[in-house]
């Protein structure tokens, strides 16, 4: 499911924005992370969402979109 969103958004904001990112990390690891600059795109499993607690890391910082 994680490479599927991943695909997913990789081809839609290179089709609107002409943006690029490479994928770092895994679904099957559970993570995987795509760094546009300005904005940093976490996937995250349940379980690993639990364990790195982001939220809690970047709790100054503006949630664009969560999806749960």
């Amino acid at each position: 499911m994680l490479e599927s969103l991943s695909n997913g958004l990789v081809r839609e904001i290179k089709t609107h924005f002409h943006r690029t990112a490479q994928p770092e990390g895994r679904g099957s690891a559970g993570w995987i992370v795509l760094d546009y600059g300005d904005v940093v795109v976490h996937l995250f499993s349940p379980l690993q969402r639990s364990y790195y607690r982001l939220e809690e890391l970047w709790s100054e910082g503006n949630v664009v979109l969560r999806l749960m």
